[in-house]
């Protein structure tokens, strides 16, 4: 073979050992795979092809001449995933330990390109100690340039990233701006400086796991929407995610066989949801007798769980699916949930994925927390995202519809396209107790004091009869029909099928502003 052939054989292999072959069995000893272990994973067998393996960073300086590694630190390509094409680039930590510098980032960049320009998905597979040191302010502008593609793609193809490894400073916002974040528990972190800085600047002790790991991110920072226990797991997640979602935002979302639920799921949901108002019961059970056996993927499942959203199939069209969860503050609507079920909805209206909402809800959480935490302002923006979208909206009002909650929860007037009811729904400004201590205080008051408990449920109880009922709003127009919850699932389908083709145009403008 010519000396052609042996020097590139040799750059081909440098680029794959990484880091060398002491650092590569570190890194597995720790349970990583490699980077290109990782993307062989994500991808259909056969289907990845690389780019860029030859490019090397520019600088001479810190002893950085002789270490010029073949890849620079990252591996960038596209494949296939279940047979549809996907971008996507891995960190190699073994590199630097994953650092970015500007040919790193530049290498993200060209592929975050390629994924814009075909309309296809992107993947990042995170595993980064930040900005490299030795490169200094083009470090930063690596990391500028990656974030303006983030933002770029947003809303035009989805954005996944995936966190198997730590990632500091620079290294969390590009995570941050992509449409889902998953972490590994026990390798990936998150946090904008380290448990060292804030030891020095706060004085608070801190592990690495408990400032930015994955239970910390999701079930308190809410800034990931999914939390697994290896890179395997979450580059399995991955891919499911995908299956659910289009290769572009003037894609449809891919279709999947049906799978209609048991016989007995129907009818068991009139028993699931009871009919006492203070009885809670956990919307999960309602969810899966409604859609595709074993569909539903939720999203956000630690964070705000007053609030259920996550993706599902119904006869193997995929929807997004946002309900109340009873289970949890009684299903009331508060910061978190608000500013959970907002992006949710943003990102099925980006992405032509219908949304089916499942309402019982007795209105917003009270309390000075919420009130000087901007529960006004957060609520607006579930208001604002489900006024804006005009993808396919069905509503399903279960039982308690209070108040503004009731207009914030997909309602008729905020554009849902079906409004449907059950017969035990409860559509009112506020429940009976508290609305008769409002418009009977002066004859309660006035009543004997041993008469006034037997007025107030006497009153209370033709309230309920007259107002707490679908029937008033159903009158208006504003539920398009009262039916049997054995039914929902079929009135459901049907909706969808005729809605398929919804056009809905709005007034041209640059972008709305949402209250964030």
């Amino acid at each position: 073979m010519s000396e052609a052939f042996d020097r590139w054989n040799e750059l081909r292999k440098k680029a794959r050992e990484g880091g060398g072959a002491e650092r590569v069995a570190r890194h597995r000893a720790a349970g990583k795979l490699t980077a290109r272990e990782r993307l062989e994973e994500l991808f259909d067998a056969g289907t990845f092809t690389e780019l860029d393996p030859f490019v090397v960073h520019r600088v001479n300086g810190f002893g950085l001449a002789e270490r010029k590694i073949p890849g620079d630190g990252v591996v960038t390509g596209w494949g296939e995933i279940d047979g549809r094409p996907v971008c996507a680039f891995a960190q190699d930590a073994t590199v630097f330990g994953g650092a970015l510098g500007e040919a790193h980032a530049m290498k993200i960049v060209k592929v975050m390109e390629t994924a814009r320009k075909a309309g296809v998905p992107i993947v990042g597979l995170n595993d980064s100690g930040g900005a490299r040191i030795q490169e200094g302010v083009q470090s930063l502008g690596g990391y500028g340039e990656v974030f303006y593609r983030n933002v770029l793609l947003s809303g035009v193809v989805p954005q996944i990233s995936l966190v198997l490894g730590p990632c500091a400073g620079g290294a969390v916002y590009s995570p941050a701006i992509t449409d889902f974040v998953v972490i590994a528990r026990g390798s990936g972190q998150m946090f904008i400086t380290g448990p060292d800085v804030v030891r020095a600047v706060t004085g608070e002790e801190v592990t690495m796991e408990a400032l930015g790991g994955a239970d910390a991110h999701a079930g308190l920072s809410g800034v990931s929407q999914f939390t697994v226990g290896s890179d395997r797991e979450a580059i399995a997640l991955a891919r499911r995610l995908l299956s659910y979602l289009p290769l572009n935002n003037l894609d449809d979302p891919p279709r999947a066989p049906a799978v209609p639920p048991p016989e007995a799921a129907a009818k068991e949901l009139a028993s699931v949801v009871p009919e006492e108002g203070n009885v809670p019961y956990d919307a999960h059970a309602v969810i899966e007798r409604l859609v595709d056996p074993g569909s539903f993927l939720e999203v956000h499942a630690a964070w705000a769980p007053n609030l259920l959203v996550g993706f599902a199939r119904l006869e193997g069209r995929s929807i997004g699916v946002v309900a109340n969860n009873p289970a949890v503050l009684a299903g009331t609507l508060d910061i978190l949930a608000s500013t959970k079920g907002a992006r949710f909805v943003r990102f099925c209206d980006a992405f032509n994925l219908p949304l089916v909402t499942l309402v019982d809800v007795p209105g917003f959480l009270p309390g000075l927390a919420q009130e000087h935490g901007g529960i006004i302002r957060h609520g607006a923006k579930l208001l604002y995202a489900y006024a804006e979208a005009t993808v396919p909206m069905l509503t399903v009002i279960l039982r308690k519809a209070y108040g503004g909650a009731y207009d914030v929860m997909c309602s008729k007037h905020l554009g849902a396209d079906l409004n449907l009811a059950w017969p035990t729904a409860e559509i009112a400004v506020m429940g009976a107790d508290g609305a008769v201590e409002i418009l009977f205080r002066r004859p309660i008051e006035a009543a004997p004091e041993g008469e006034r408990a037997a007025l107030r449920a006497k009153l209370t109880g033709e309230y309920r009869r007259e107002f707490l009922n679908p029937y008033l709003a159903a009158e208006r127009g504003y539920i398009d029909d009262v039916i049997d919850p054995a039914e929902t699932r079929a009135r459901l389908v049907a909706g969808l099928k005729v809605l398929a083709t919804k056009r809905d145009e709005r007034p041209s403008r640059k972008h709305g502003n949402l209250p964030l």
